[in-house]
Protein backbone atom coordinates (compact mmCIF):
# COMPACT_ATOMS: atom_id res chain seq x y z
CA UNK A 1 0.00 0.00 0.00
CA UNK A 2 1.12 3.75 -0.88
CA UNK A 3 0.39 6.54 0.99
CA UNK A 4 -1.37 7.98 -1.73
CA UNK A 5 -4.19 4.71 -1.78
CA UNK A 6 -4.77 5.09 2.32
CA UNK A 7 -8.44 5.78 3.03
CA UNK A 8 -7.98 6.65 6.42
CA UNK A 9 -10.78 6.26 9.32
CA UNK A 10 -10.17 8.04 12.91
CA UNK A 11 -12.26 5.96 15.79
CA UNK A 12 -13.13 8.45 18.33
CA UNK A 13 -13.09 12.03 18.68
CA UNK A 14 -11.92 13.28 21.84
CA UNK A 15 -9.09 15.29 23.08
CA UNK A 16 -6.95 13.08 20.79
CA UNK A 17 -8.69 11.47 17.79
CA UNK A 18 -10.56 15.32 16.63
CA UNK A 19 -6.87 17.04 15.98
CA UNK A 20 -5.45 13.74 14.55
CA UNK A 21 -8.01 13.74 12.03
CA UNK A 22 -8.17 17.52 11.24
CA UNK A 23 -4.45 17.28 10.71
CA UNK A 24 -4.73 14.09 8.43
CA UNK A 25 -6.98 16.09 6.23
CA UNK A 26 -5.17 18.59 5.33
CA UNK A 27 -3.68 15.84 3.42
CA UNK A 28 -6.41 12.92 2.35
CA UNK A 29 -9.69 12.07 2.81
CA UNK A 30 -10.93 11.26 6.57
CA UNK A 31 -13.79 9.64 8.03
CA UNK A 32 -14.40 11.25 11.94
CA UNK A 33 -15.96 8.34 13.32
CA UNK A 34 -17.27 8.85 16.84
CA UNK A 35 -20.55 7.08 18.81
CA UNK A 36 -21.83 10.02 19.93
CA UNK A 37 -24.49 11.78 17.52
CA UNK A 38 -24.40 14.58 19.47
CA UNK A 39 -20.43 15.25 19.74
CA UNK A 40 -20.72 14.06 15.59
CA UNK A 41 -23.71 17.00 15.34
CA UNK A 42 -21.78 19.48 17.40
CA UNK A 43 -18.61 19.11 15.39
CA UNK A 44 -20.43 19.63 12.01
CA UNK A 45 -21.78 23.02 13.16
CA UNK A 46 -17.94 23.91 14.26
CA UNK A 47 -18.40 23.23 18.24
CA UNK A 48 -15.33 21.62 19.88
CA UNK A 49 -16.02 21.43 23.55
CA UNK A 50 -13.02 19.82 24.28
CA UNK A 51 -11.48 23.46 22.75
CA UNK A 52 -8.89 21.42 21.30
CA UNK A 53 -9.51 22.37 17.51
CA UNK A 54 -11.09 25.74 16.57
CA UNK A 55 -14.23 26.32 14.79
CA UNK A 56 -13.02 27.67 11.67
CA UNK A 57 -10.54 25.01 11.61
CA UNK A 58 -13.05 22.10 12.31
CA UNK A 59 -15.29 24.42 9.49
CA UNK A 60 -12.35 24.23 6.82
CA UNK A 61 -11.75 20.71 6.74
CA UNK A 62 -13.25 20.15 3.63
CA UNK A 63 -11.73 16.51 3.37
CA UNK A 64 -13.13 15.29 7.34
CA UNK A 65 -16.60 13.93 7.05
CA UNK A 66 -17.63 13.17 10.73
CA UNK A 67 -20.10 10.37 11.21
CA UNK A 68 -21.17 8.54 13.87
CA UNK A 69 -22.77 5.62 11.02
CA UNK A 70 -19.97 2.64 10.47
CA UNK A 71 -21.37 1.91 7.06
CA UNK A 72 -19.37 4.64 6.44
CA UNK A 73 -16.17 3.35 7.62
CA UNK A 74 -16.29 0.36 4.77
CA UNK A 75 -14.21 2.25 2.49
CA UNK A 76 -11.54 2.90 4.59
CA UNK A 77 -8.53 0.81 4.47
CA UNK A 78 -6.41 2.30 7.48
CA UNK A 79 -7.88 2.66 11.09
CA UNK A 80 -6.70 4.53 14.06
CA UNK A 81 -8.34 3.84 17.22
CA UNK A 82 -8.47 6.56 19.61
CA UNK A 83 -10.90 5.35 22.19
CA UNK A 84 -10.67 5.95 26.13
CA UNK A 85 -8.90 3.10 28.19
CA UNK A 86 -9.59 4.20 31.87
CA UNK A 87 -9.53 2.42 34.58
CA UNK A 88 -12.63 0.70 36.89
CA UNK A 89 -13.26 0.97 40.70
CA UNK A 90 -10.27 -1.55 41.44
CA UNK A 91 -7.91 0.35 39.58
CA UNK A 92 -7.81 -1.93 36.69
CA UNK A 93 -7.77 -1.73 33.32
CA UNK A 94 -11.28 -1.10 31.95
CA UNK A 95 -10.61 -2.13 28.13
CA UNK A 96 -14.66 -2.04 27.32
CA UNK A 97 -14.22 0.85 24.82
CA UNK A 98 -11.03 -0.53 22.98
CA UNK A 99 -12.58 -4.08 22.91
CA UNK A 100 -16.18 -2.43 21.57
CA UNK A 101 -14.33 -0.69 18.77
CA UNK A 102 -12.40 -3.69 17.73
CA UNK A 103 -15.41 -5.62 17.65
CA UNK A 104 -17.43 -2.55 15.45
CA UNK A 105 -13.90 -2.68 13.39
CA UNK A 106 -13.91 -6.29 12.54
CA UNK A 107 -17.38 -5.65 10.98
CA UNK A 108 -15.82 -3.78 8.22
CA UNK A 109 -12.55 -5.36 8.23
CA UNK A 110 -10.90 -6.43 4.70
CA UNK A 111 -7.94 -8.05 3.27
CA UNK A 112 -4.86 -6.24 3.80
CA UNK A 113 -6.30 -3.27 6.20
CA UNK A 114 -4.20 -1.86 9.11
CA UNK A 115 -5.35 -1.03 12.73
CA UNK A 116 -2.93 1.26 14.25
CA UNK A 117 -3.67 1.63 18.16
CA UNK A 118 -3.21 4.96 20.52
CA UNK A 119 -5.11 3.77 23.09
CA UNK A 120 -2.73 3.91 26.27
CA UNK A 121 -2.28 0.58 27.11
CA UNK A 122 -0.18 -1.93 29.04
CA UNK A 123 2.32 -3.87 26.90
CA UNK A 124 1.09 -6.61 25.27
CA UNK A 125 -2.52 -5.41 24.92
CA UNK A 126 -3.00 -4.41 20.90
CA UNK A 127 -1.50 -8.09 20.21
CA UNK A 128 -3.06 -10.30 23.23
CA UNK A 129 -7.12 -8.27 23.45
CA UNK A 130 -7.00 -6.21 20.67
CA UNK A 131 -6.36 -8.24 17.55
CA UNK A 132 -8.08 -11.29 18.67
CA UNK A 133 -11.13 -9.68 18.91
CA UNK A 134 -10.36 -8.16 14.87
CA UNK A 135 -9.40 -11.79 13.73
CA UNK A 136 -12.78 -13.48 14.94
CA UNK A 137 -14.84 -10.87 14.45
CA UNK A 138 -13.39 -10.65 10.67
CA UNK A 139 -12.69 -13.76 10.33
CA UNK A 140 -8.81 -12.86 8.79
CA UNK A 141 -5.66 -13.85 9.81
CA UNK A 142 -3.35 -11.50 11.65
CA UNK A 143 -0.37 -10.97 9.42
CA UNK A 144 -1.33 -12.71 6.66
CA UNK A 145 -5.05 -11.11 5.69
CA UNK A 146 -4.66 -7.94 8.02
CA UNK A 147 -2.14 -6.42 10.02
CA UNK A 148 -2.00 -4.20 13.65
CA UNK A 149 0.24 -1.08 14.67
CA UNK A 150 0.31 0.97 17.70
CA UNK A 151 1.46 4.51 17.87
CA UNK A 152 1.23 6.00 21.43
CA UNK A 153 -1.09 9.20 21.86
CA UNK A 154 1.37 12.34 23.49
CA UNK A 155 -1.90 15.02 23.28
CA UNK A 156 -1.64 17.38 26.22
CA UNK A 157 -5.07 18.75 26.78
CA UNK A 158 -5.00 22.86 26.50
CA UNK A 159 -1.31 23.17 25.70
CA UNK A 160 -1.39 25.61 22.52
CA UNK A 161 2.32 25.16 22.05
CA UNK A 162 2.99 21.55 22.10
CA UNK A 163 0.63 20.32 19.89
CA UNK A 164 0.31 17.18 17.65
CA UNK A 165 2.66 18.06 14.87
CA UNK A 166 5.24 19.60 17.37
CA UNK A 167 5.20 16.51 19.35
CA UNK A 168 7.92 13.58 18.02
CA UNK A 169 5.41 9.97 17.36
CA UNK A 170 6.59 6.86 18.36
CA UNK A 171 5.80 4.48 15.66
CA UNK A 172 5.46 0.55 16.07
CA UNK A 173 3.89 -2.31 13.04
CA UNK A 174 3.29 -5.89 13.41
CA UNK A 175 5.61 -6.56 11.14
CA UNK A 176 8.42 -4.75 9.46
CA UNK A 177 7.19 -3.53 6.86
CA UNK A 178 3.82 -2.27 8.23
CA UNK A 179 6.07 -0.66 11.05
CA UNK A 180 7.75 1.06 8.59
CA UNK A 181 4.65 2.06 5.88
CA UNK A 182 2.95 3.28 9.48
CA UNK A 183 6.20 5.78 10.70
CA UNK A 184 5.79 6.95 6.72
CA UNK A 185 2.05 7.72 6.91
CA UNK A 186 2.55 9.60 10.37
CA UNK A 187 5.85 11.15 9.05
CA UNK A 188 3.28 13.23 6.48
CA UNK A 189 1.85 15.11 9.67
CA UNK A 190 4.48 14.94 12.33
CA UNK A 191 6.63 17.91 12.24
CA UNK A 192 8.74 17.19 14.99
CA UNK A 193 9.52 13.69 13.68
CA UNK A 194 8.86 10.10 14.42
CA UNK A 195 10.89 7.01 16.18
CA UNK A 196 10.01 3.92 15.12
CA UNK A 197 10.14 1.47 17.62
CA UNK A 198 10.98 -2.35 17.65
CA UNK A 199 7.89 -3.70 18.16
CA UNK A 200 4.37 -2.90 19.21
CA UNK A 201 5.14 -3.74 22.77
CA UNK A 202 8.51 -1.47 23.08
CA UNK A 203 5.94 1.21 21.67
CA UNK A 204 3.40 0.22 24.18
CA UNK A 205 5.43 0.53 27.34
CA UNK A 206 7.04 3.57 26.44
CA UNK A 207 4.12 5.39 26.59
CA UNK A 208 3.09 3.84 30.00
CA UNK A 209 6.49 4.43 31.73
CA UNK A 210 6.03 8.25 30.57
CA UNK A 211 2.86 8.99 32.75
CA UNK A 212 4.34 6.38 35.60
CA UNK A 213 7.82 8.29 35.84
CA UNK A 214 5.86 11.75 36.08
CA UNK A 215 3.72 10.52 38.35
CA UNK A 216 6.40 9.31 40.86
CA UNK A 217 8.47 12.78 40.58
CA UNK A 218 5.13 14.45 41.58
CA UNK A 219 4.92 12.32 44.24
CA UNK A 220 7.87 12.43 45.51
CA UNK A 221 7.58 16.13 45.75
CA UNK A 222 3.85 15.56 47.90
CA UNK A 223 5.93 13.56 50.39
CA UNK A 224 8.46 16.64 50.50
CA UNK A 225 5.84 19.25 51.18
CA UNK A 226 4.02 16.62 53.79
CA UNK A 227 7.12 17.19 55.54
CA UNK A 228 8.13 20.59 55.07
CA UNK A 229 4.62 21.75 56.51
CA UNK A 230 5.15 19.64 59.55
CA UNK A 231 8.69 21.40 59.55
CA UNK A 232 7.04 25.02 58.63
CA UNK A 233 8.99 25.41 56.37
CA UNK A 234 7.82 27.09 52.91
CA UNK A 235 8.04 24.11 50.45
CA UNK A 236 8.01 26.48 46.64
CA UNK A 237 11.35 28.28 48.55
CA UNK A 238 12.78 25.08 49.21
CA UNK A 239 12.08 24.06 45.73
CA UNK A 240 13.71 27.34 44.32
CA UNK A 241 16.74 26.73 46.72
CA UNK A 242 16.94 22.96 44.85
CA UNK A 243 16.38 24.45 41.58
CA UNK A 244 19.66 26.14 41.22
CA UNK A 245 21.32 22.93 40.70
CA UNK A 246 21.34 22.27 37.13
CA UNK A 247 20.08 19.05 36.89
CA UNK A 248 17.21 18.91 39.76
CA UNK A 249 13.79 18.43 38.20
CA UNK A 250 11.47 20.73 38.13
CA UNK A 251 7.80 19.79 39.44
CA UNK A 252 5.88 21.01 41.91
CA UNK A 253 3.58 19.34 44.56
CA UNK A 254 -0.12 19.12 43.82
CA UNK A 255 -3.15 16.70 42.97
CA UNK A 256 -2.60 14.52 40.07
CA UNK A 257 -5.89 13.43 38.38
CA UNK A 258 -6.84 13.36 34.38
CA UNK A 259 -6.75 10.72 31.80
CA UNK A 260 -3.12 10.06 31.65
CA UNK A 261 -0.91 10.47 34.60
CA UNK A 262 -3.27 9.17 37.49
CA UNK A 263 -4.13 6.18 35.09
CA UNK A 264 -1.14 4.65 33.29
CA UNK A 265 0.68 3.77 36.00
CA UNK A 266 -2.31 1.67 37.12
CA UNK A 267 -1.60 -0.33 33.63
CA UNK A 268 1.87 -1.03 34.16
CA UNK A 269 1.15 -2.34 37.31
CA UNK A 270 -1.87 -5.02 36.35
CA UNK A 271 0.85 -6.59 34.11
CA UNK A 272 3.60 -6.57 35.85
CA UNK A 273 0.83 -8.25 38.89
CA UNK A 274 0.12 -10.91 36.02
CA UNK A 275 3.31 -12.02 35.42
CA UNK A 276 4.27 -12.38 39.17
CA UNK A 277 6.42 -9.48 39.74
CA UNK A 278 4.72 -7.24 42.59
CA UNK A 279 5.54 -3.05 42.24
CA UNK A 280 6.37 -1.24 45.30
CA UNK A 281 7.99 2.12 44.08
CA UNK A 282 5.18 3.03 41.47
CA UNK A 283 1.85 1.82 43.64
CA UNK A 284 3.51 3.90 46.51
CA UNK A 285 3.50 6.87 44.48
CA UNK A 286 0.08 5.80 43.82
CA UNK A 287 -1.25 5.85 47.19
CA UNK A 288 0.72 9.23 47.91
CA UNK A 289 -0.90 11.00 44.75
CA UNK A 290 -4.50 9.69 45.24
CA UNK A 291 -4.28 10.66 48.84
CA UNK A 292 -3.73 14.13 48.46
CA UNK A 293 -7.27 15.43 47.58
CA UNK A 294 -7.64 14.28 51.36
CA UNK A 295 -4.80 15.63 52.36
CA UNK A 296 -5.70 18.95 50.93
CA UNK A 297 -8.61 18.72 52.58
CA UNK A 298 -7.74 18.08 56.15
CA UNK A 299 -4.88 20.72 56.13
CA UNK A 300 -7.98 23.54 55.34
CA UNK A 301 -9.79 22.12 58.47
CA UNK A 302 -7.06 22.81 60.64
CA UNK A 303 -6.43 26.20 59.11
CA UNK A 304 -9.94 27.13 59.39
CA UNK A 305 -9.90 25.90 63.17
CA UNK A 306 -6.71 27.59 64.22
CA UNK A 307 -8.57 30.99 63.15
CA UNK A 308 -11.72 29.88 65.25
CA UNK A 309 -14.20 29.51 62.55
CA UNK A 310 -16.74 27.33 63.60
CA UNK A 311 -15.93 24.06 61.03
CA UNK A 312 -19.70 22.45 61.10
CA UNK A 313 -21.25 23.96 58.35
CA UNK A 314 -19.04 26.50 57.48
CA UNK A 315 -18.79 27.90 53.56
CA UNK A 316 -16.38 27.06 51.54
CA UNK A 317 -15.20 28.14 47.95
CA UNK A 318 -13.95 25.56 45.63
CA UNK A 319 -12.65 27.92 42.45
CA UNK A 320 -11.78 25.28 40.20
CA UNK A 321 -12.91 21.48 39.07
CA UNK A 322 -10.89 20.53 36.11
CA UNK A 323 -8.03 18.21 36.30
CA UNK A 324 -5.90 21.16 35.04
CA UNK A 325 -5.65 24.99 34.13
CA UNK A 326 -7.39 26.58 31.30
CA UNK A 327 -8.51 23.36 30.12
CA UNK A 328 -12.19 22.23 30.46
CA UNK A 329 -11.44 18.09 30.94
CA UNK A 330 -12.78 17.26 34.45
CA UNK A 331 -12.11 13.26 33.94
CA UNK A 332 -10.48 11.89 36.77
CA UNK A 333 -10.08 15.54 38.62
CA UNK A 334 -9.15 15.05 42.45
CA UNK A 335 -10.75 18.11 43.50
CA UNK A 336 -13.95 15.81 44.00
CA UNK A 337 -11.96 14.35 46.39
CA UNK A 338 -11.49 17.46 48.18
CA UNK A 339 -15.32 18.84 47.98
CA UNK A 340 -16.40 15.23 49.49
CA UNK A 341 -13.75 15.32 52.25
CA UNK A 342 -14.83 18.77 53.39
CA UNK A 343 -18.59 17.82 52.88
CA UNK A 344 -17.44 14.75 55.31
CA UNK A 345 -16.94 17.70 58.15
CA UNK A 346 -20.17 18.77 57.43
CA UNK A 347 -19.12 21.76 55.50
CA UNK A 348 -21.18 23.22 52.86
CA UNK A 349 -19.14 23.58 49.75
CA UNK A 350 -19.92 25.45 46.44
CA UNK A 351 -17.48 24.74 43.45
CA UNK A 352 -17.24 27.43 40.54
CA UNK A 353 -15.50 26.87 37.06
CA UNK A 354 -15.93 28.43 34.21
CA UNK A 355 -13.92 26.62 32.29
CA UNK A 356 -16.41 23.08 32.90
CA UNK A 357 -19.04 21.81 31.31
CA UNK A 358 -21.79 22.18 34.12
CA UNK A 359 -24.13 19.46 32.96
CA UNK A 360 -20.88 17.54 32.69
CA UNK A 361 -20.21 17.92 36.41
CA UNK A 362 -23.46 17.01 37.51
CA UNK A 363 -23.86 13.39 35.54
CA UNK A 364 -19.99 12.57 36.05
CA UNK A 365 -20.16 13.68 39.70
CA UNK A 366 -23.46 14.26 41.21
CA UNK A 367 -22.49 17.89 42.06
CA UNK A 368 -23.85 21.47 41.13
CA UNK A 369 -21.36 24.00 40.27
CA UNK A 370 -22.47 27.64 40.60
CA UNK A 371 -22.39 29.85 37.64
CA UNK A 372 -21.90 33.29 40.08
CA UNK A 373 -20.04 34.57 42.90
CA UNK A 374 -20.80 36.40 45.66
CA UNK A 375 -18.49 38.71 47.89
CA UNK A 376 -18.35 38.35 51.68
CA UNK A 377 -20.28 34.49 51.85
CA UNK A 378 -16.82 32.46 52.64
CA UNK A 379 -15.54 31.41 55.50
CA UNK A 380 -12.57 29.34 53.34
CA UNK A 381 -11.75 30.09 49.76
CA UNK A 382 -9.40 27.11 47.61
CA UNK A 383 -7.61 27.87 44.35
CA UNK A 384 -7.60 24.57 43.20
CA UNK A 385 -6.89 25.05 40.01
CA UNK A 386 -4.38 27.68 38.54
CA UNK A 387 -7.15 29.02 35.61
CA UNK A 388 -6.02 32.12 34.31
CA UNK A 389 -8.42 33.85 35.02
CA UNK A 390 -8.29 33.28 38.57
CA UNK A 391 -4.80 34.72 38.23
CA UNK A 392 -5.91 38.00 36.86
CA UNK A 393 -8.14 38.19 39.89
CA UNK A 394 -5.32 38.76 42.36
CA UNK A 395 -5.49 38.61 45.96
CA UNK A 396 -7.92 41.27 46.80
CA UNK A 397 -10.70 40.38 44.42
CA UNK A 398 -10.01 36.44 45.16
CA UNK A 399 -10.40 37.56 49.08
CA UNK A 400 -13.26 39.74 48.42
CA UNK A 401 -15.56 36.72 48.22
CA UNK A 402 -14.27 35.80 51.67
CA UNK A 403 -16.03 37.00 55.04
CA UNK A 404 -14.25 39.37 57.18
CA UNK A 405 -12.60 36.58 59.02
CA UNK A 406 -11.58 33.66 56.80
CA UNK A 407 -8.92 31.37 55.15
CA UNK A 408 -7.17 31.46 51.43
CA UNK A 409 -6.09 27.74 50.65
CA UNK A 410 -3.49 28.33 47.30
CA UNK A 411 -2.61 24.92 46.29
CA UNK A 412 -1.52 26.06 42.65
CA UNK A 413 0.72 29.00 44.17
CA UNK A 414 -1.27 31.69 41.94
CA UNK A 415 -0.62 33.82 44.26
CA UNK A 416 2.92 35.57 45.13
CA UNK A 417 4.09 34.12 48.63
CA UNK A 418 2.01 36.17 51.44
CA UNK A 419 -0.97 36.54 49.93
CA UNK A 420 -2.50 33.42 51.26
CA UNK A 421 -2.75 32.14 54.74
CA UNK A 422 -1.75 28.50 53.75
CA UNK A 423 -0.72 26.91 50.04
CA UNK A 424 0.37 23.20 49.72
Amino acid sequence: MKLSDIKLGVIGLGYVGLPLAVEFAKHRRVVGFDVSEKRIGELVNGIDVTLEVASQDLLEATQLLFSSAVEDLKDCNVYIVTVPTPIDENNAPDLKPLKAASSMLAGVLEKNDIVVYESTVYPGATEEVCVPVLESGSGLRFNLDFFAGYSPERINPGDKENTLTMIKKITSGSTPEIARFIDELYGSIIQAGTHLASSIKVAEAAKVIENTQRDLNIAVINEFAKIFNILDIDTQEVLDAAGTKWNFLAFKPGLVGGHCISVDPYYLTYKALEVGYHPEVILAGRRINDGMGQYTATQLVKAVSRKKIHIDEARVLILGFTFKGDCPDVRNTKIIDIVEELKSFNMKVDVYDPWTDHSEVKREYGISTILTLVENTYDAIVIAVDHSQFKSWGEGKIRSLGKANHVLYDVKHVLPKGCSDIRL
